[in-house]
């Protein structure tokens, strides 16, 4: 479908290098700060999607700017600019190479642990006698490895983090307790838009000057998931699946079609319908999960309107 970004070549001033993940492409200026692309691209089961979405990209960067915003009083982050719909200008951090994925509900890939039988996720263990989507007692931490583009992330105990020195028992005590703050800010700010914060991962990095801070997206609905709170009560009761915010959808259309992004298998073919009805799913969640209407940005020249806003920008620095 025209008017989406999926890729992008951009040359700006200072250039050293570029990253490309399955959504964001991360330029480097000058080994001092990184212009984020958040591009059209979809992704699901690892797999990027061979068509873009429109708006997605500006949606994503909308909300994850957004939500940088109200937290930073209680963690600090890597933004310092967005001088376009679709990106956002940074410090330059050394990622660590966890993701910190904390979970209020039993939901998604721990719902599937625990139907599996198992009662232990990444060295935590689950309470017995609970089924799909009930609340945890306690929010429970559940790391994953950050991994190489095409790959898939792995669950990784608290444990073993420590014990490969993957991040020392002091910065991952840090990590810990920001990705608590930030869980409980972001669930209120879900209650108070009718929303419940189900579960969501967060990314830390370190600055030059050894300060960690948040970076990459927050309490998006690809990093996130959310359930509407009215009715939740009611739909556990009966056994009912929840009604939720984030790309589940696509995840659920891609099964129906016969895709779970295992070898061998033919990405379904994505209709101009089918594309459009997802751009306006994105649209809907951004206007949930911030409570404000969505403004569309121009999309005529999308690469050209970015290259001129980023250039203007970095130009003042």
């Amino acid at each position: 479908m025209s008017n989406t970004i999926t890729t992008t070549n951009f040359n700006f001033p200072n250039q050293k290098s570029v990253y490309r993940g399955k959504v964001r492409e991360v330029y480097n200026i000058n080994d001092d700060l990184l212009v984020m692309v958040a591009t059209d691209r979809l992704s699901a089961f690892d797999v990027v999607l061979p068509k873009g979405i429109p708006y997605k990209g500006q949606i994503l960067n909308q909300i994850a700017t957004k939500f940088m915003e109200l937290t930073q009083d209680i963690v600090p982050n890597w933004l310092i600019a967005t001088p376009d719909p679709n990106v956002a200008v940074g410090h330059l951090c050394e990622p660590f190479k966890v993701e910190m994925v904390i979970r209020g509900y039993v939901s998604g890939h721990a719902a599937r642990e625990y139907a599996a039988g198992k009662r232990q996720i990444c060295g935590v263990t689950m309470a017995e006698c609970l089924k799909e989507n009930d609340k945890f007692p306690e929010p429970i931490i559940t790391p994953t490895t950050k991994a190489d583009n095409g790959s898939h992330d792995e669950d990784i105990s608290r444990e073993d983090i420590l014990a490969k020195g993957i991040v020392s028992e002091e910065d991952y005590l840090v990590l810990e307790k920001y990705t608590r703050a930030l869980f409980q800010r972001g669930t209120e700010i879900a209650a108070s838009r009718g929303l419940i914060l189900v579960d969501t991962k967060y990314e830390f990095g370190k600055t030059k000057e050894g300060v960690i801070v948040l970076i990459d997206e927050i309490h998006t609905p690809d990093s996130s998931r959310y359930f509407y709170a009215d009715g939740y009560q009611e739909r556990q009761e009966k056994g009912e699946e929840q009604k939720q915010l984030s790309k589940e959808f696509v995840r659920r259309w891609l099964i129906e079609n016969g895709f779970q992004g295992q070898e061998g298998q033919q990405i379904p073919n994505m209709s101009d319908e089918y594309i459009q009805s997802v751009s306006e799913r994105y649209i809907e969640l951004y206007e949930n999960i911030l409570g404000e209407k969505f403004v569309k940005a121009d999309i005529d020249h999308i690469d050209q309107r970015i290259n001129k806003n980023v250039v203007e920008y970095l130009s003042l620095k």
